[in-house]
Parts: structure tokens; sequence; C-alpha cells
């Protein structure tokens, strides 16, 4: 993005703002003029200044409140681009937003671990609340997608992902199924161009992934493919869905080209600070204290 567009689109949040707290403001959409405003219109050339620096200012504390290693795995994909994204939400009073994929493991029923990963996102949302009145609003991507192509049955796959519904629910997290969105993209959910953007690691990450936890009928090689193929299309469609979101993902950065290219990246632990292990990967009984990221952490194929 050029930085003419960049400004162009803070200019709009800016204004945004100005108009929801009776800011008076004169647009300008073109890079900031050196000349200095006539005379005796002074207050009236401060409007614009002052309401960025308020927005920009409150959008930088928004984002310190959950930007913290109680909460991430390491640093953010593009953090002036999730500044933007808060900050827009900031314009318009809304709630800032915050996408992640939901998958599922061989259990068909919600346990300890999912709860313990939900109250944790609950807790990056109370921080967000406790600085910005708005709060923030979570959805849970449902990846029935992926647990049909690991050979989950549909029965067990809507079995699970209804109680997970639920429990999301109580804590105010919408949902949505990943299948659904991908249909409604129309040829956007069609086209993926495989080569682009895959490395000989990445493959051979997703294929020992595959290994474990892949229960299809091809080979863990050829699940590991489709799985690839299926993640360049939902990728579009997700940052076409939510192009005002900052996506949350419990892998890491080495799965970059696997998450929306247009959004911000937020690498976050799953259950508490320390531990990056997917819920629906963990067995029932609750998860103890000393288990850390750098043990056994299922990534992929979810």
């Amino acid at each position: 993005m050029s930085s003419e567009v960049a400004y162009a689109d803070h200019s709009v949040a800016v204004l945004s703002f100005a108009k929801e707290h009776n800011h008076t403001v004169t647009a300008n959409y073109g890079r900031p003029s050196s000349s200095k405003p006539a005379s005796g219109s002074g207050e009236q050339f401060k409007g614009p200044a002052a309401a960025e620096l308020k927005i920009l200012a409150s959008a930088e504390k928004v984002l310190r409140s959950f930007n913290t290693w109680a909460f991430k795995r390491e640093q953010p994909s593009d953090p002036q681009l999730m500044l933007r994204v808060i900050a827009e939400a900031m314009a318009l009073q809304q709630p800032v937003q915050f996408v992640l994929y939901w998958g599922k493991g061989p259990r068909n029923e919600t346990a300890a671990p999912e709860i313990q990963c939900l109250d944790f996102l609950a807790a990056l949302a109370s921080r967000v609340k406790g600085v910005y009145a708005p709060g923030a609003a979570i959805k849970l991507i449902l990846t029935d997608t992926h647990a049909e192509l690991n050979g989950h049955s549909r029965q067990d796959i809507d079995k699970y992902f209804s109680q997970v519904k639920l429990a999301a629910a109580r804590r105010g997290f919408d949902t949505c199924l990943l299948g659904q969105l991908v249909k409604a993209a129309g040829n956007l959910g069609t086209v993926a161009p495989l080569e682009e953007f895959v490395s000989a690691e990445m493959v051979a990450s997703l294929i020992a992934s595959a290994e474990k936890w892949y229960r299809g009928g091809a080979t863990p090689q050829e699940g590991a493919l489709t799985y690839l193929r299926m993640n360049l299309i939902e990728l579009r469609v997700v940052e076409r869905a939510f192009p005002q979101s900052v996506f949350v993902t419990f892998n890491g950065s080495d799965l970059r080209s696997l998450f929306p290219r247009q959004l911000p990246i937020f690498y976050m632990y799953s259950l508490r600070r320390g531990m990056a292990v997917k819920p629906w990967f963990l067995p029932a009984e609750p998860v103890p204290i000393d288990v850390r990221a750098d043990q056994e952490n299922p990534r992929a194929l979810n």
C-alpha cells in the first residue's frame, strides 16, 4: 500500500472520530501541507491535528493493553497495520475486531482445554475493555473444512462445534463455519495458486503434521498438499469477509503464509503464557502448569 493511500485511509478514520466527538475539522486527503493557515483561522486547523493525536494515543493504549508477553508468543506481523485497524474501530466507536481459526482434534466434546483457551481469550478481551469502553469482538471461525479433510465424520464435527459455539457464546464470542464462508465467497473460493507461496520447509512441516493427525483416505503427503491448497483459498476468503480485523493464531510466524495477507497477525499463546498447544489437540483433563510451548506443539491441519 502506498503512503498516500495509507494517509488517506487514516484521514477517513480521523474525520470519523472527530465527527463522533464534535470536533470541527477540515479534510486534507493529500500529503500534509507545509503552508501556514490563513490569519484568523488557527482554531479551525487545530481540530484535525488534535483529533488525530487523540485517536492515535488512544489506539496505542489499546494495542499496549493486549500486545504483551502475557498473551503473545512472538511479535505481531505488522504492528502499524494493527494500530490502524484499532484506530479505525475507535473512530467509529466500535469494538476492536479479532478473528481466529478454531479446529477439531480427536475429541468430539469440549473439555477443560477448550474452557481454558476461551477464558484466556476472554482475558484478552477484558484487557481491551479496560482501556476502551466498546471493548473487543472475538469471532471464532470453526474450521469444519479442515476437520472433514482430516477424516472426521460430519456428525462428530457438528457435535464438537455445537459445544464450542455454546461455550463461546457464554463469553460473548461469535462463531461461524469456515465452509459456509468459502461457499458464500463464490469464485474467490475456487482457485489457489499453490506455487506462489510454498517453501520446501513448509511442505515438510505440513506433511509431518499430517502424519500425526490426518485420517483421510489419501496419503499424509496428499492430505498435506490438499490442506495447503485449502488454506490458500481460505485466507483470501477470510480477509475479504473480515477486512477490519486482527487475525489471531496459536501458530508461529513460520506459517505466516497460511494466514490472511491483508490482515495484521497476532501470534498468541493458547491456554496461558508459555503454552501454545491448540486446545483441541489436548487430552480432556486439565492441562498441568508445567506444560510449556517448547514441548510438543501440533501445527496446522486443524
